[in-house]
């Protein structure tokens, strides 16, 4: 099985900085990485005039520089090499896949702001783009990692998300279970009673997930969650019962079953990213075995 050696974190000035250097410290330390690189990259294009000229003789780079890495040694309590990164490129999906090639990163940390205007489109465009893993982390992130909650939909492309979580499991003693929303067949409805079908569609994922299981061939403890989706939308049904059975970190497939395209998302895995999730959402876009 292979490792998570080296993780880049997308820092930007904000509140949540913190949160994130808290975090990638707890989460690099279960997974022993190598090191941990903290890049900033100034857009120089949103100063204005009247700024600029008051700061011309100062050395943007070097005191932001001076910030981030104080920062940085204030909340990264933890025993593993880091390195901080600036850079002003006007394009910032250009850098991040820079140095992911450059320093092969195998796994993107950034910050999830509740959906605050504007805050998640660099990070929707480099989960289209780039090829390592990629950790969305909320504001309100709690430094726990008890349970992990996989959704499937028995397809090849979630079965890369396994391997990520039986690597944690190696680590440390984590409850993994795979989830799958499921709906009956509405089309029956006005003809079968509900407590007549469910138990027989029950019965069918039971067995599709057995069939999985055996297909995977897991190293570690495994269970199996259905939800029942009736008329709610699939994304909307995870988070709300990941809420409800106190999940710590959610992981999906970067593609669906039914994705074609190498630079769409899952249409699940997409609106989970839409939506202001108050738990970790790791996105698996290749797999570690």
């Amino acid at each position: 099985m292979s490792v998570v050696n080296k993780i880049l974190v997308g820092l930007d000035l904000s509140s949540i900085d913190v949160k994130l250097i808290q975090y990638t410290a707890y989460f690099a330390e279960i997974m022993d990485v190598e090191k941990v690189y903290f890049v900033h990259n100034i857009k120089k294009y949103e100063i204005s005039e009247m700024l600029e000229k008051e700061i011309e003789d100062v050395d943007l780079e070097q005191v932001i520089s001076e910030e981030i890495q104080e920062i940085v040694e204030e909340n990264f309590k933890k025993e593993i090499e880091w390195e901080v990164l600036i850079s002003d490129d006007p394009y910032t999906e250009s850098l991040m896949s820079y140095i992911v090639n450059k320093y092969e990163i195998d796994l993107l940390v950034l910050g999830n702001k509740n959906n605050d205007e504007g805050s998640g489109i660099l990070a929707f465009k480099l989960i289209r783009t780039l090829k390592c893993q990629f950790l969305w982390i909320p504001e309100n992130v709690k430094y726990k990692l008890d349970k992990i909650w996989i959704g499937t939909d028995f397809s090849n492309a979630s079965k890369k998300c396994f391997s990520f979580s039986s690597l944690l499991q190696s680590k440390k003693n984590i409850e993994v279970e795979a989830v799958h929303v499921y709906s009956l067949p509405v089309h029956f409805s006005p003809y079968i009673n509900d407590s007549k079908i469910e138990p027989k569609v029950e019965k069918y994922i039971d067995k599709k997930f057995d069939q999985f299981f055996d297909k995977l061939n897991y190293k570690g403890a495994l269970k199996y969650h259905k939800i029942s989706g009736r008329e709610a939308n699939v994304a909307s049904k995870i988070k709300k019962e990941a809420y409800k059975n106190d999940v710590d970190l959610l992981i999906v497939a970067d593609k669906g079953s039914n994705t074609f395209s190498t630079l769409t998302l899952g249409s699940v895995t997409e609106d989970l990213f839409n939506r202001e999730l108050k738990i970790p959402l790791l996105v698996v876009k290749e797999s570690l075995n």
